[in-house]
């Protein structure tokens, strides 16, 4: 994913940052513990497309 792409996103719920994740295929949102799918490098900024982030991922672990 373009970096500038990446500074630009914004959580479509809390309008926080996002971190792409290791595997480059999803966008984390911290805040919402939301994570929001990559599909053929396009992100897909659904709430209803999004995973919630289990308690390991929730604390970078």
């Amino acid at each position: 994913m373009d970096p500038k792409l990446l500074d630009i996103l914004a959580c479509p719920l809390c309008k926080g940052p996002l971190k792409l994740g290791a595997d480059k295929s999803e966008l984390i949102c911290k805040a919402d513990a939301l994570a929001f799918p990559v599909r053929d490098g396009i992100p897909v900024m659904l709430e209803s497309e999004a995973r919630t982030l289990n308690v390991d991922e929730r604390l970078d672990k």
